[in-house]
């Protein structure tokens, strides 16, 4: 193991404890994961939501071998006071992790970096590490295992009996998951090798998980009965680290002409597939309450056979049972799942896919005229307010080397765009910002925005919030060497930052990512400063619905603004000019609608054309100022 790893503080919410279980829900899944990875490198802090909780009742019941200490919301740093639970800090630190997916990740990347011998704690990570990766407001895989489900199964166990007669339909929505074919890396290899298990009739036992066996030390249960799927010999060969035999890897000529679409599909096995992960982690204590609080009312709902039978399984798993117990989990065993009748069954075909009628139009063939067309007969085109600084521009030269976004590792050319891109967001921030100014830099990326104004503007805070780890990391490296002491880091997707404000900016914003950064600075009654980008990724999500304004959707279907936002993607300088220039209008559309919604909302905004336009095929800039 190495040694000297930097001592970091987590923060656990409290609500109230149930059962087994501390609430929310969220904290019981990040104790059960540092049980499993038996990881002792942080040092844990409960946050009550109440004023009046006892130190003892709380250490005494909150289970297995972790030290837990209570604090306050006013104490804790004031960097993690801006962020939803939980969260890790560097002690002392200003660098914060915030979000669930986004702790556990780091929990696990932590302890196989403090002891590289867990590498069956890497591979919850799963492939290329992108297990809940993606975050819950573009990806609805995360958003169900992060969110739906933990607050679907905290309020069945808090409702009245009389309301608990169904089952949540997020959970029914994972039963039909676990019933969708998998699709995995390499699974035509797997899927070749089924089809030759199917021809031969065969029913090859996986690798038992005999009373001897062990992993690391650990004692494996033994299987009753040997797993005779093709998947589940591949999963648990690779939980025991053994491999599947020859006379399964083999293929016959026959099997090998067999095209793609005629193979069988594969079944799941644990939640995103053939493998443990991550999301497993997430789904079990949650899932286990849900059964448990079912068993204890006698309720007979609905049979949900997939997710017992995953349940089951993924008590099969080496670690999974012992890290249960120090958690006080009773798991509970099939003889105690009893399906309901079969007229009780509820078909789950009528549980919709989410987002699946919005979104269905999504695809389509045609041009953007006809939509423009449509729009200018009601008056509306796209219009570009005056540029509020023109030909202002930062000293390059004289600042430090590490300020300039040429450190980033850009060729001279995108280094000189990029300072040009700066160039207008620091002047339009100059103008709004005043001294004791909180500023965000979201979606922050390396930080090119926010060293910026922070080095500029050192009677300002300045907060970057980025989700991926190795830009932040980047950002925070620049600014040591700046010696910077009035900038924070936060790595989170931005649902988790709630602080206060004064001024939101944002380069280049991805698709929904720009309204998402719009709401937060409208909540925060914070001005903004945004360039949008990658406005073919934009679509309908559970939170934002497209167009935006009202006159917008007076006038214009979901499908036609998605005409508009491909379209809007056409100005790449390799491109014919006049495809440019529509591809500009329509930039300029989508992002008049943008405005419009926030004007709404008592807010004045301008879309300006950033100067130079050659700085970038993306150049528009929102200057948003409440009124």
């Amino acid at each position: 193991m190495k040694d000297s790893v930097a001592e970091e503080h987590l923060y656990l919410g409290f609500s109230h404890q149930y059962r087994d279980s501390i609430f929310p829900l969220h904290t019981s899944i990040s104790l059960f994961l540092l049980s499993y990875c038996d990881c002792k490198l942080f040092k844990i802090f409960l946050v009550p939501t109440g004023e009046n909780v006892d130190d003892q009742f709380v250490t005494k019941n909150l289970l297995g071998d972790l030290e837990v200490h209570l604090i306050s919301r006013c104490q804790l740093p004031v960097v993690v006071q801006s962020c939803c639970l939980p969260a890790v800090v560097v002690k002392d630190g200003k660098f914060c992790r915030a979000g669930l997916s986004v702790v556990l990740r780091h929990i696990i990347q932590k302890t196989y970096d403090a002891d590289p011998s867990k590498k069956d704690v890497l591979e919850l990570l799963g492939f290329k590490k992108t297990c809940l990766k993606a975050c819950a407001e573009v990806s609805q895989w995360t958003r169900l295992c992060e969110i739906s489900i933990p607050l679907a199964v905290e309020g069945f166990l808090m409702a009245s009996p009389e309301h608990c007669q169904t089952i949540p339909p997020d959970i029914l929505q994972l039963e039909r998951k676990l019933g969708e074919p998998v699709r995995v890396h390499n699974d035509d290899k797997i899927r070749r090798q089924k089809l030759q298990q199917q021809k031969a009739g065969a029913k090859d036992a996986v690798p038992v998980l005999g009373k001897e066996a062990t992993e690391e030390g650990k004692t494996v249960e033994m299987h009753e009965h040997p797993l005779p799927s093709l998947e589940l010999s591949i999963a648990f060969s690779k939980l025991l680290v053994q491999e599947v035999s020859d006379a399964v890897n083999r293929e016959a000529p026959c099997i090998r002409r067999t095209k793609t679409s005629d193979l069988p599909l594969l079944d799941h096995v644990f939640a995103e597939g053939l493998y443990f992960t991550l999301a497993d982690i997430v789904l079990l204590p949650c899932i286990h309450q849900f059964l448990v609080s079912s068993k204890k009312q006698g309720k007979n709902l609905v049979n949900l056979p997939l997710i017992s039978n995953w349940y089951q399984r993924v008590q099969k798993v080496p670690g999974v049972k012992e890290a249960a117990g120090k958690c006080n989990m009773e798991l509970l065993q099939f003889p105690e799942l009893m399906p309901a009748p079969e007229e009780e069954l509820q078909d789950l075909s009528s549980v919709p896919h989410e987002l699946e009628e919005e979104n269905e139009d999504s695809h389509f063939i045609g041009g953007p005229r006809p939509t423009m067309t449509k729009l200018m007969e009601n008056g509306i085109e796209a219009k570009f307010s005056p540029h509020p600084c023109t030909n202002w521009t930062l000293d390059w030269t004289n600042l430090p080397s590490a300020v300039s976004p040429g450190e980033g590792k850009m060729s001279r050319d995108r280094a000189l765009r990029k300072q040009q891109q700066l160039n207008n967001l620091v002047a339009a921030v100059t103008k709004l910002a005043k001294p004791g100014d909180v500023i965000v830099d979201f979606c922050s990326g390396g930080g090119h925005v926010g060293i910026v104004l922070a080095h500029m503007m050192p009677s300002c805070q300045v907060v970057l919030i980025e989700n991926k780890e190795l830009s932040l990391m980047r950002a925070k490296d620049r600014s040591d060497e700046l010696g910077l002491n009035n900038i924070w880091f936060i790595q989170a997707n931005l649902d988790y930052f709630n602080g206060t404000f004064n001024i939101g900016v944002a380069l280049h914003a991805c698709g929904v990512a720009t309204d998402m950064v719009i709401e937060h600075c409208i909540k925060a009654g914070a001005a903004f400063v945004i360039s949008p980008c990658c406005y073919g990724f934009i679509q309908n999500t559970v939170k934002f619905k497209y167009p935006r304004s009202r006159k917008f959707k007076e006038i214009l279907s979901y499908k036609e603004h998605m005409i508009l936002c491909r379209f809007a993607d056409q100005t790449a300088v390799q491109l014919p000019p006049e495809r440019r220039i529509i591809g500009k209008q329509c930039m300029g559309l989508v992002d008049l609608d943008r405005a419009w919604a926030a004007e709404e909302r008592n807010y004045s905004v301008q879309v300006i054309s950033m100067e130079p336009e050659t700085c970038s095929p993306k150049n528009n800039m929102f200057v948003g100022i409440p009124a």
